[in-house]
């Protein structure tokens, strides 16, 4: 199926690694070019060579930090103009989860590093679309796609559940306001999902239990397991990037203002 995204242009924010990386690769498989940036310039450039390599897309890597407006209006800016245009924006620029300090329960909260989780994930989301939207009004055509997470939906999370949930406040307001100019707006929640840190993260749990990383991640997702889901196996980012990349397609024009869940099926709650 042809997705109609061959010469079109996108930023992609946190896309030096996990899922923000596996989008990046996945839209240039598809003929968009790209700047893609986030805070580590270093890590950005390996980034960058891997998808030229295998791609041959332009790949444009830019150092930004989303909570300073004056870098993201200029980084923005520049990188529309680099690449002749802007058609797609991806947010997802921060760590799942939120900081250990911020999560709860709520008598040990450290504000600063709430704040600090907020100004990072929904107020970097909200400084990236507000820079990147003239842009897209330009071309009469435009996706905005943030990367939101399933815990928006769960209580017990402080920070990452209460940042997700007003992501998805976000998406449908920036949907609602720009539909007319040709722009959708969409979020996506993962669950669990294999990116670079899984398996430090899965040896380091096994560690502690005298079980492999393999039997862990085995028991985690046997069927009816607490942490698994009905597929019975971890969703890949590269399957994140799949559903980002129909969302930024021109086949998606139905679809906006929406939330996808991307996790294999977790629980049995009915969202209707």
């Amino acid at each position: 199926m042809d997705l109609g995204l061959q010469g079109k242009k996108a930023i992609v924010a946190g896309a030096s690694r996990g899922i923000g990386k596996a989008i990046a690769i996945d839209l240039a498989r598809e003929g968009v070019d790209m700047a893609i940036v986030s805070r580590s310039q270093a890590d950005l450039d390996k980034t960058a060579q891997e998808i030229r390599d295998e791609t041959g897309r332009l790949i444009i890597p830019m150092a930004l930090d989303v909570t300073r407006r004056d870098q993201v209006d200029r980084v923005v800016a520049e990188a529309a103009g680099q690449l002749g245009g802007l058609h797609i924006l991806v947010n997802s620029a921060s760590l799942p989860g939120g900081s250990p300090t911020a999560t709860g329960p709520i008598d040990t909260v450290v504000d600063d590093d709430l704040i600090s989780d907020f100004n990072v994930k929904y107020v970097g989301a909200l400084r990236m679309s507000r820079a990147a939207i003239p842009f897209l009004k330009e071309q009469g055509w435009g996706r905005i796609i943030n990367i939101s997470g399933g815990n928006a939906r769960n209580a017990g999370n402080l920070s990452g559940g209460a940042r997700n949930v007003s992501m998805v406040h976000m998406t449908k307001t920036l949907s609602v306001q720009l539909g007319r100019f040709g722009i959708t707006c969409n979020c996506i929640h993962p669950g669990i999902t294999r990116t670079e840190r899984t398996p430090g993260m899965l040896a380091a749990r096994a560690e502690k239990l005298g079980m492999t990383p393999e039997e862990l991640e085995q028991q985690d997702f046997a069927p009816d397991a607490p942490r698994g889901n009905a597929i019975c196996r971890m969703v890949d980012a590269m399957e994140i990037a799949y559903v980002t990349t129909f969302l930024a397609s021109d086949r998606a024009w139905a679809i906006t203002g929406e939330v996808i869940t991307a996790n294999g099926g977790v629980g049995t709650s009915v969202y209707y």
